[in-house]
């Protein structure tokens, strides 16, 4: 069994992107680590050369500026790195996510179990979406809790703006692969970053997307989805990780929105009748 790792990054360093601990976190158990680098008003290309391993190979690119279509470039960005991919299995990894050195042998044993199986297209993670500082996480149907983050490079493909992948059984009509989970979690940090950085993300990304940039301001949450985080976070991460204490506090005067009210009714359904409601890219087989 061969494992491809890939991602796309542009102006990681000054985003604020753990992209570095990132691509550490999966360097262990992946035979090639193909990187697709966006040309970037910043060290990100130098920062990711200097890891120096023979595993890692660099692609240079320069994005489509014209391109607003619903993250569109996203999509073709995600797919320059993927289709250099060799490997049976394309383990796809965000800048700000990071896997956990006791679930390596996990996921490893899971690209093992399910490589030779034809019905077992991608590999599903649980997600940690950290918010305000690293004592907190999301839990809400709003904020999916699971997503394919691994698909085998025998499945034809594609990521329409590169936050998920369909498949085509025809050249008209896309699906949702057929997964298996992995019994690991995915350690997304993007939401713990400063509100300057993520500012400036909005400015650098949200034209991408056809709008105008959002206005990030942490406190605006809503308090009844924020969780104490119990657990321990990975030890490539702990150097980037700010340094808070307690759950975060977001403003008790914040009126939720009409989506985060439709959030909370789902929350209560989920715990009245033992569902999962958040949204899944995938489906799961037994």
């Amino acid at each position: 069994m061969k494992v491809s790792a890939f991602t796309f990054i542009k102006n990681g360093q000054i985003l604020g992107y753990p992209f570095i601990q990132s691509i550490q976190s999966i360097l262990p158990i992946v035979d090639e680590f193909v990187i697709n680098v966006g040309q970037s008003e910043d060290d990100t290309l130098a920062l990711i050369q200097s890891i120096n391993d023979p595993k890692i190979r660099i692609i240079q690119s320069i994005w489509n500026d014209n391109m607003h279509d619903r993250g569109y470039v996203y999509g073709q960005q995600k797919m320059i790195a993927q289709f250099n991919c060799t490997g049976d299995w394309a383990f796809y990894i965000e800048g700000d996510e990071v896997y956990h050195e006791d679930d390596l042998d996990k996921i490893r044993a899971s690209m093992q179990t399910h490589v030779d199986n034809p019905e077992v297209e991608a590999l599903v993670f649980d997600f940690y979406h950290f918010y305000g500082n690293v004592n907190s996480y999301l839990d809400s149907p709003g904020w999916y809790r699971s997503e394919a983050r691994m698909i085998k490079n025998s499945v034809r493909s594609y990521a329409p703006d590169g936050l998920f992948w369909l498949v085509l059984d025809s050249n008209k009509n896309g699906r949702y692969p057929k997964a298996k989970h992995t019994g690991a979690r995915c350690y997304h940090y993007g939401w713990v970053r400063s509100e300057e950085q993520m500012n400036l993300k909005s400015q650098k990304v949200q034209q991408y997307w056809g709008g105008e940039p959002a206005k990030i301001d942490y406190s605006q949450m809503d308090q009844s989805i924020i969780k104490e985080f119990s657990g321990t976070h990975p030890k490539i991460v702990q150097d980037w990780l700010p340094q808070d204490k307690g759950i975060y506090q977001a403003d008790p005067n914040y009126d939720p929105t009409k989506k985060q009210k439709k959030h909370r009714l789902m929350l209560k359904l989920e715990e009245w009748f033992n569902l999962e409601l958040s949204k899944k890219h995938y489906k799961l087989i037994k």
